[in-house]
């Protein structure tokens, strides 16, 4: 293929993608010219599952999609992955753009560059936990005795040896959990999609599969989609959040920019509880007056979170002054900007 991503360091492009369900969809998308109000929706009874969704994901990049039930998350990573073929749009995925290629190179695709987890972990019950990891280098003719090394291999680095032998009904939720993410990392795939994994999980076994997630992560290095509906996860995994409503997508940032700057309502009902002093810089809030640095007052770092800082600033008695990277200074912080800021 000669279609060609915007940039090398980019793994998906998505531009423009819709997704809606319902009899002449692509003729109701022309005829409104790709601009179809709710009215019309209703009127044409058609679902706009996906509207208009335009982002990209770069290399070793971990984007996170979130939103409400029935906000289009789980459709959008479908439509990335072609288990749902778009209405209309274009998905490039390493510059080939997906939706034009044939059934057979999707299928090649899929086997060799994609891994995928979702929240029904899928294993199959008659198959050993060995076997279970080992199945899509089977499906890929791979030599029994190749595959079965990469299973072992993968079950270390899972943290299940010892349970090779196991079957999915002799484990946790968590276990066959990390069965489904060794599988999924059986084909070594370019990009990784996580539709919820760790959703159907009690809380401390969440918060384990979050570490496990984020131990492999530092190891693997992929470029990972991560769907989900908890912010809180979305901030200690993600690099950015992408947040979508009624099909749309609302923002896309860090989290620290969708605190500081929530494009509406919803995404600021979404933040709210968001811990903002571990997520906000100092270089985001800081009084960017610069001025000489009263003798004897130790600067703090731009880059620094306000909960690192936050002690310190209540206690001085004035403005503290901002250094960036070079030890310039840049700005001041004082006590009655912090507290509006978090309070």
């Amino acid at each position: 293929m000669t279609n060609s991503a915007p940039s090398d360091s980019v793994k998906i492009s998505c531009r423009n993608v819709w997704q809606l369900f319902g009899k002449g969809s692509k003729r109701f998308l022309a005829k409104h010219n790709f601009h179809p109000t709710a009215d019309q929706f209703a009127e044409a009874n058609i679902i706009g599952a996906v509207r208009d969704v335009s982002f990209d994901v770069h290399e070793s990049e971990i984007l996170m999609i979130m939103g409400l039930s029935g906000s289009g998350k789980s459709t959008m990573l479908r439509c990335i992955t072609q288990l749902l073929s778009p209405t209309s749009g274009e998905v490039f995925f390493n510059g080939v753009d997906l939706t034009k290629i044939s059934a057979q190179e999707l299928t090649e695709t899929r086997r060799h560059k994609m891994g995928m987890v979702f929240q029904h972990f899928g294993l199959l019950p008659h198959r050993t936990v060995l076997e279970n990891i080992a199945f899509p280098l089977e499906i890929q003719n791979i030599d029994r005795t190749t595959r079965i090394a990469k299973a072992r291999e993968l079950v270390e680095i899972v943290g299940l040896g010892g349970r090779e032998s196991y079957f999915p009904r002799e484990l946790s939720g968590g276990q066959q959990q990390r069965v489904g993410i060794a599988r999924s990392l059986a084909v070594e795939p370019d990009v990784w999609f996580l539709d919820e994994p760790f959703s159907a999980l009690d809380p401390l076994i969440r918060r384990e599969m979050q570490d496990e997630f984020m131990r492999l992560q530092s190891k693997l290095n992929k470029s990972i989609v991560f769907v989900t509906h908890d912010f809180d996860e979305a901030v200690r995994l993600g690099d950015r959040i992408a947040i979508m409503k009624d099909g749309l997508l609302v923002q896309i940032g860090t989290a620290e920019e969708l605190v500081t700057e929530p494009a509406d309502g919803y995404v600021k009902a979404f933040v709210e509880n968001a811990p903002k002093a571990k997520l906000i810089t100092v270089g985001k809030v800081m009084n960017p007056e610069v001025r000489e640095s009263a003798e004897g007052v130790e600067p703090i770092k731009e880059n620094a979170v306000l909960e690192d800082v936050a002690q310190r600033i209540m206690l001085s008695g004035e403005d503290v002054p901002v250094v960036n990277k070079k030890g310039e200074i840049v700005g001041t912080l004082g006590k009655e900007k912090l507290v509006k800021v978090l309070f």
